[in-house]
């Protein structure tokens, strides 16, 4: 099955990987393991074994018996790319997503130089067009990824810029999409309204759609999604259908807010 999502830039989930451990500053308070610890040793629950990495190959066939197209972000609650994921396992799920052609994917990763190691070396073809490549850039020590990324040949090449965690100046040559949000949940660390705008200016300059998905804190809800007095929902228009759920519109969508 795929799970309906609550985050703000997709529609479904699909993880036939699940754990991960920490390489980074944005792990720091990882929502996926501070849920995932929850269920440790309550016998089959899919979380029995906690945050710990397991390959579930049981959810490989899942995206074949999805019939509405929809959006997926892959491995919400891992990461494809980490270094105990077989590559034998990391070809099986492209196999899948470029077989399932009427869903779009998104896979997202912290791990930038193996996954760019992997297409390079051509131990993985070339993502199909609806597979989207990208990589989390929480702050500038890390924005070596995106030259990383840069060197992968997808169609659509996205940053992930959540938990934003200090300012950035990056090229975004050759980048499709840019998502900037806040930590929430316990400890969230807060984000300066300079480095979100910064980003969209960025992405204003080369006419890249961007993407605010939240200002995070404790109480995410009421911090809301506003920035300069509207919200920015922007897609990259290779979308191939109309999201059904979420209600994206124009690549470049988003609504004023009065007051």
């Amino acid at each position: 099955m795929a799970y309906q999502s609550g985050i703000e830039w997709t529609e479904s989930t699909w993880n036939p990987v699940t754990g991960c451990t920490k390489v980074s500053a944005g792990c720091k308070f990882c929502y996926a393991e501070r849920f995932a610890e929850r269920f440790r040793g309550v016998k089959g629950h899919p979380f029995e074994h906690g945050f710990d990495l397991v390959l579930h190959e049981d959810r490989l066939s899942q995206p074949f018996g999805w019939r509405k197209p929809r959006i997926v972000f892959v491995n919400s609650m891992s990461d494809l790319f980490h270094e105990d994921v077989p590559l034998t396992f990391i070809k099986r799920v492209f196999e899948v997503m470029e077989a399932s052609g009427r869903h779009t994917f998104q896979v997202l990763t912290k791990r930038a130089e193996r996954m760019a190691r992997l297409f390079a070396d051509k131990e993985l073809p070339r993502p199909a067009a609806n597979v989207w490549i990208g990589v989390s850039v929480e702050n500038q020590q890390n924005a070596w990824r995106v030259e990383e990324l840069r060197k992968v040949e997808a169609d659509v090449r996205f940053l992930s810029c959540e938990p934003l965690l200090g300012p950035l100046d990056i090229d975004l040559t050759g980048i499709g999409w840019v998502i900037v949000g806040g930590e929430s949940g316990p400890g969230a660390r807060p984000m300066l309204q300079e480095w979100a705008i910064a980003v969209k200016s960025l992405c204003g300059e080369k006419r890249i759609p961007f993407f605010f998905k939240q200002w995070g804190g404790v109480n995410k809800k009421k911090a809301g999604r506003v920035l300069e007095r509207r919200t920015w929902d922007g897609m990259p228009e290779q979308l191939k259908h109309q999201p059904y759920e979420q209600g994206f519109g124009q690549p470049a969508g988003g609504r004023i807010v009065s007051g």
